[in-house]
């Protein structure tokens, strides 16, 4: 589902990214128009942008350090099978079933920040649907067990827009270190 985007770059993807590795590589889901893809990459990610708008992905052709993918997400196979990026960022977009590749597609160490809209933004205009809002502390349950969550919010926000939304920053647990065979 494609809703009218701010052209600034999300506050919380920019307190976020930090905490990415340096020149680490970056999924960006349902690019959109590809704000973050952009700032990513200038910031010296490797960045694939993914979107079911051809058109969109098309505009991001030929910018140094990002690869543009159009796909359809929601009727379409997951593109990045097998694939581990050090960070996953997700804004204004809601596909459920894609949570579980999504958080697979999470390297060790690596950083999920997530925003979109929840329940109660039906008073403030689209996305209205249900399907597309998440529910109170869905965030919160989809990474349990999975993520260390470093930070998470919900609630109502005035600015970009009014909006009622839910964020959450989280990070894969690096491998631990193994021991070689036959140590004590």
């Amino acid at each position: 589902m494609c809703h009218t985007l701010p052209i600034e770059v999300s506050a919380w993807v920019k307190r976020f990214a930090p905490l990415v590795r340096a020149g680490g590589s970056v999924l960006d889901l349902a690019c959109g128009a590809g704000r973050h893809a952009r700032w990513l990459a200038a910031r010296g990610h490797a960045v694939e942008a993914v979107d079911r708008d051809a058109g969109s992905v098309a505009a991001l052709a030929g910018i140094e350090r990002i690869r543009a993918l159009a796909a359809d997400l929601e009727a379409g196979p997951w593109p990045f099978a097998g694939r581990a990026f050090d960070c996953v960022v997700v804004t204004n977009y809601l596909h459920r079933p894609l949570f579980g590749p999504l958080l697979d597609a999470i390297a060790p160490g690596g950083v999920l920040l997530y925003e979109t809209f929840m329940r109660g933004n039906e008073r403030y205009g689209r996305p209205a649907n249900p399907e597309f809002l998440l529910e109170p502390g869905e965030l919160l349950e989809r990474v349990s067990g999975r993520l260390a969550v470093v930070a998470f919010e919900q609630g109502e926000v005035g600015s970009p827009k009014r909006a009622v939304i839910q964020r959450i920053c989280a990070i894969r647990a690096a491998e631990p270190a193994r021991l070689p065979e036959g140590a004590p």
